[in-house]
């Protein structure tokens, strides 16, 4: 197999590659583009582009798309659920950082 070839699929794991074009990104959603659009606007994500100038999804970019197309189908403006989901993944982080603490400060405490 090519390097190249190697590569890209080696990408395939990785939840942070833009394989996903617009089209394909909005049928998984069974969204429209313009869904997608908005949310970039919103900035909840931010597609790649490719060489072309065409925007590439990830992933990563498509949990998040479909979390705010969730808080939209439940009569959320799409600006609301925009912020919504971002607030949502703040807290997230905040919790996991706090786990993160609480266990070094166990460990800390263990070793004295």
């Amino acid at each position: 197999m090519p390097a190249e070839t190697a590569s890209a699929a080696g990408n395939l794991d990785d939840d942070d590659y833009p394989a996903y074009t617009m089209g394909r990104a909005a049928d998984l959603l069974g969204a429209t583009p313009a869904f997608l659009r908005a949310l970039g606007e919103a900035e909840l994500i931010t597609p790649l582009r490719s060489e072309g100038g065409h925007r590439r999804y990830s992933r990563r970019q498509l949990r998040i798309a479909a979390r705010a197309r969730e808080l939209v189908d439940q009569g959320t403006p799409v600006e609301a659920a925009c912020r919504i989901v971002s607030l949502e993944d703040q807290l997230d982080d905040a919790l996991r950082r706090n786990r993160e603490m609480r266990r070094k400060l166990d460990e800390h405490g263990a070793n004295t």
